[in-house]
């Protein structure tokens, strides 16, 4: 029995059909294309992170978030009320996200942690209960779920406050307390991913929030970073890889100075900010990490579909290199038809050609 590879197929004309469409983030955003592909666009875009070797350009809408009620009830909160450590969350329709208010936290000291909160058990949690709410996606795509706020200093801000988590992760008097309770929070992540890999096995990757910058630069020193936060990380994304997917971090801020730690970390891709320097970032590590280029941020008109068509050559050109794959990030630029057709044909050949 002859076994055709799919991937070395030639590029075919009959692939730019389109054959559906894909929603954005938000409602009101326009469908990006489906179009006729020889293989999935899970198995192409999962291939950036198994082998670096995608059949074609991988963007972020080849990737679905999907919610489990259960983590984003005890401990991201999706509507007004209080998470399982008794942080009370607004949230906000505009941003489509929850706030905790400062002003009674917690703990002010992280040696006192202990005596303020306790870990929960998330084993009593009815996991079971969401399967038929959360139902069967389209495994089309490359599927992921969310841990918005994470287990790292994003979680220690809504505990401790901004001021005295800043001041935590500067007195070394409290270092030792610190990394007990961000790795006690990482132990409840990765129990929470036990549940979540055994109820819903096509989930193909975790995304983690811990935002570590502001505008201008990291919150703290790269040895707080490896001290207290990288073991931890590590044990967590080690766990994610044990189980045969894919680590993404959401890390707000001015942080490039630290992508060296997210590497050892095993984090495998970075939904960054642009005021990082995403061109340096792929040339010196992007063989390391999968880099996702905001393409809106490249010096094209993608309203214009003669650019936009540039747009697309440059990007493949510079940013698809054998062994660097990256994922394509640009709301505008993927609402482009012409983009949209000329990346995935332009990409194809060049794939096909590194082979």
């Amino acid at each position: 029995m002859t076994v055709v590879n799919k991937r070395k197929t030639p590029f075919q004309e009959s692939e730019l059909t389109v054959i559906g469409g894909k929603s954005g983030l938000f409602p009101t955003s326009p469908k990006t294309p489906i179009f006729n592909t020889p293989i999935s666009i899970r198995e192409n875009a999962l291939s950036v992170f198994k082998d670096k070797k995608p059949m074609f350009a991988v963007t972020t809408n080849d990737f679905t978030n999907i919610n489990i009620p259960q983590f984003n009830n005890h401990l991201a909160r999706g509507r007004d009320a209080d998470d399982v450590f008794g942080i009370h969350w607004t949230f906000v329709p505009e941003v489509g996200g929850s706030i905790s208010h400062g002003g009674n936290p917690k703990f002010e000291d992280a040696n006192d942690w202990k005596d303020a909160i306790t870990m929960p058990n998330v084993d009593e949690w009815d996991w079971a209960g969401d399967v038929e709410t959360v139902g069967i996606p389209d495994t089309r795509f490359a599927l992921n779920t969310t841990f918005v706020n994470g287990f790292g200093f994003e979680r220690l801000i809504s505990l401790m406050d901004f001021m005295n988590a800043a001041i935590a992760v500067a007195d070394e008097d409290q270092y030792d307390a610190m990394y007990d309770l961000v790795g006690q929070l990482y132990d409840v992540g990765i129990a929470c991913c036990k549940k979540i890999f055994e109820l819903y096995p096509f989930i193909d990757g975790i995304t983690f929030h811990d935002d570590w910058g502001s505008q201008k630069a990291p919150f703290f020193s790269d040895e707080v970073a490896r001290t207290i936060f990288l073991p931890h990380m590590k044990r967590f994304c080690d766990f994610i890889h044990a189980n045969g997917r894919y680590t993404e971090i959401h890390s707000c801020g001015h942080t490039e100075s630290r992508v060296d730690v997210f590497i050892e970390a095993g984090i495998d891709t970075w939904q960054m900010q642009i005021l990082n320097d995403f061109d340096m970032l792929y040339k010196t590590v992007g063989d390391k990490m999968v880099i996702q280029i905001p393409v809106d941020e490249l010096p094209f008109d993608f309203t214009d579909d003669e650019q936009a068509r540039a747009g697309a050559r440059y990007y493949v050109d510079h940013y698809c290199l054998p062994g660097k794959p990256s994922i394509v990030s640009g709301r505008g630029a993927c609402q482009s038809m012409a983009f949209m057709k000329e990346l995935y044909e332009y990409s194809r050949k060049h794939y096909l050609a590194q082979d």
